[in-house]
């Protein structure tokens, strides 16, 4: 009898013990996992912070020497030992401009047209043509905008857009001279195709977010498809459509390879969008190999820090702009 009761006792005990064991287990799993992601997102700090730091410090002669007028001065002579970032300034933000001034457009109405219009059977592989373009490398891209689509605009679409515009203000300034085929509308034309897919797949799926009820409502009521589009479903997933936007347009920013190619890396600004410029990223690929010089090297560095305080800018207003529409949305 007195066995029994004390097994009994040390059963429950022994269960005790094992159930201890295992909530120990737990917490130092969790504990694990809390010191590792914390660690993952204090790596990123950190990186990020070295980049800026190394960017900033390898800024500092070409800062020093030119001061702020690097950023207003058209001039790039390595033999003197002059530079300047307003060519490569102006023709990041232009072809950026361009490229999503064609892509937008295109990119929601190929959203709107696979969720709202198309056939269920075709929207599958018109859905993964589209994303296929993505998968392109950037120097494809390049090379066929070289060899292909700049003789193209050179011999038929450019002296077209002169003749036509050759009378009409400011119109015959922006789109004048002789046609090279490669030029800022060139390289903003290949960055719209490039971002081209990443507009359309996210802005399609952030339309399939849209609850059918809603859209079906609307038509209850007597809506036509276009009120439905420009009532429901723009107005549900304006946050979603701002950032896919803002996305690609870090992309265009960035983008190196494709705009070296066709951009004619030409380190002026000139007023006509038809005529060959330069980019930030272009200038950098261009001619970092060749920089012997202690000013030369700090100068295209000087170019990386700008692109990098042009993309936090862009990324903070969109950031802005995703809480304002967030807030309304709220109310």
């Amino acid at each position: 009898m007195a066995e029994a009761a004390l097994s009994s006792v040390a059963k429950p005990a022994a269960q005790g013990d094992s159930r201890l064991k295992v909530l120990r287990r737990f917490e130092l799993g969790d504990q694990a996992f809390h010191i590792l992601t914390k660690t993952c997102a204090v790596a990123v700090l950190l990186l990020l912070g070295g980049v800026i730091f190394s960017l900033i410090h390898g800024s500092i002669p070409a800062l020093e020497k030119f001061g702020f007028g690097f950023l207003t001065s058209q001039a790039w002579n390595p033999v003197t030992e002059n530079f300047g970032a307003a060519p490569a300034i102006y023709g990041t933000l232009i072809t950026s401009i361009i490229a999503l001034a064609i892509a937008v457009p295109l990119g929601l109405g190929i959203a709107v047209f696979l969720t709202e219009l198309c056939p269920y059977a075709l929207r599958r592989p018109i859905g993964i043509a589209v994303e296929l373009l993505a998968g392109i490398p950037s120097i494809i891209y390049g090379i066929w905008g070289m060899f292909v689509l700049a003789p193209f605009l050179q011999e038929h679409v450019q002296p077209a857009i002169i003749a036509i515009f050759a009378n009409v203000p400011l119109l015959n300034q922006l789109f004048s001279g002789p046609p090279y085929g490669i030029g800022i509308a060139t390289a903003g034309l290949i960055l719209s195709i490039m971002i081209l897919p990443l507009i359309s797949s996210i802005s399609r799926d952030v339309f399939e977010t849209v609850p059918t009820v809603l859209k079906e409502s609307a038509f209850g009521i007597g809506c036509t498809r276009w009120e439905v589009i420009r009532n429901i479903v723009a107005p549900y997933t304006g946050v979603g459509l701002v950032g896919g936007i803002m996305l690609a347009l870090g992309r265009a920013l960035g983008e190196t390879m494709a705009v070296t190619f066709v951009i004619g890396n030409a380190h002026k600004i000139a007023p006509s969008i038809l005529g060959p410029g330069t980019t930030i990223s272009a200038t950098i690929a261009n001619e970092f190999t060749e920089a012997d010089g202690a000013i030369y090297t700090s100068s295209l560095i000087t170019l990386g820090l700008l692109l990098f305080i042009i993309t936090f800018i862009v990324l903070s207003i969109s950031r802005l702009l995703l809480m304002r529409i967030e807030s309304q949305g709220a109310r």
